[in-house]
């Protein structure tokens, strides 16, 4: 029994005596370039921006609370109102503060609605 003969695997060119200028290459896409729609027609690739309803956070209040630790708190406005406080009872105190702030800040109330009150 003798195995049959392996088929060649690879293919060599001939090579050529005779040099010449290697060929250029087509120019190819540019990095970034949309691929798969019309060209210049970015809404068949992004989604719609979201419109917003015009309102915008202008306060906030942030409290931790770990179990076993101490808790502490801070209320902050865009108005430049920057408080903190540590402990139970200065926490407590801290967030009565920010809701008294948060209806009389200049940033939330109208001059007209200071004329009317």
């Amino acid at each position: 029994m003798s195995t049959p003969p392996r088929p060649r695997l690879k293919s060599l060119p001939s090579t050529s005596s005779n040099p010449r200028a290697a060929a250029h290459a087509a120019p190819g896409s540019a990095m970034g370039e949309p691929k798969g729609g019309a060209e210049g027609v970015l809404s068949v690739l992004l989604p719609a921006p979201k419109q917003g309803d015009g309102r915008y956070p202008v306060a906030w209040l942030h409290i931790s609370a770990p179990r076993g630790a101490m808790p502490t708190a801070t209320s902050k406005c865009l108005c430049g109102r920057d408080r903190s406080a540590v402990g139970k009872a200065r926490v407590l105190a801290l967030i009565e503060d920010h809701t008294t702030h948060r209806d009389a800040c200049p940033l939330r109330t109208t001059q007209e609605g200071r004329a009317a009150a």
